[in-house]
């Protein structure tokens, strides 16, 4: 893989980060690109762990800004909508929903990072474009652009849209959050320096959905979660 070159979606959080850290070790530091997206999300702590990321693998680093995209939108992530964030897992929030998507589901957001991130990648001369999605968030059909079956879609119009120049890896896609911090603490990766939290607080709610599945995948693999640990 090392005339190879990929770029790795990297939100600054549990999932990005251990993707970045697995393509770092099977493609080298330098010819890994980070691409951060900034989404009118409600705070700014997730960028500010990409780049701590970024930096701690010494990986080049861009960005940008599709907020403008979302301004019609009134999901509770963004930072001009006046819902608030549930406080309660996405599997509560289904059970007491009508199965659709959450609200803190921002309309086909990943289906936009993908497009754009394959954009970017053939420009920097990537063949694989990676993507964190992982099987907790779809829990039915919470975040439906993140099961298997929009990444396998996503994967056909990236290769159909580039002449074959470009694929989509989602190595994770049928994984448990487990599975990833389990895979993660095997490669070192530095916990400490993300964000997962949907709030933008001093240190994490505790209580929003990402942060609760967060807690779940670090006590299943016996271990304090560093960034709270840090914090304490």
């Amino acid at each position: 893989m090392t005339n190879d070159r990929a770029l790795v979606l990297c939100s600054g959080g549990v999932d990005s980060t251990t993707l970045l850290a697995r393509a770092v070790r099977d493609y080298g530091a330098a010819n890994v690109f980070a691409l951060s997206i900034s989404y009118g999300q409600r705070h700014a702590r997730e960028i500010e762990a990409a780049r701590a990321v970024a930096a701690h693998y010494g990986v080049q680093q861009r960005f940008l800004d599709l907020a403008a995209i979302f301004a019609d939108s009134d999901c509770s992530l963004l930072a001009h909508s006046d819902a608030a964030v549930p406080e309660s897992t996405y599997a509560e929030q289904q059970a007491a929903g009508d199965g659709g998507p959450v609200s803190t589901y921002v309309p086909f957001r990943n289906g936009l990072f993908l497009s754009s991130a394959a954009s970017m990648a053939l420009s920097l001369g990537c063949s694989a474009v990676y993507y964190g999605a992982h099987h907790d968030d779809v829990v039915g059909n919470a975040y439906p652009d993140c099961s298997l079956e929009f990444v396998e879609a996503m994967n056909r119009a990236i290769v159909e849209g580039t002449g074959g120049e470009l694929r989509l890896e989602a190595p994770f896609v049928t994984w448990s959050k487990a599975d990833i911090v389990r895979e993660g603490l095997e490669l070192g990766v530095p916990y400490e320096l993300t964000w997962s939290c949907y709030e933008g607080g001093e240190i994490p709610c505790g209580r929003c959905a990402t942060c609760l599945d967060r807690a779940v995948a670090f006590a299943a693999n016996g271990t304090e979660d560093p960034a709270i640990s840090k914090k304490s």
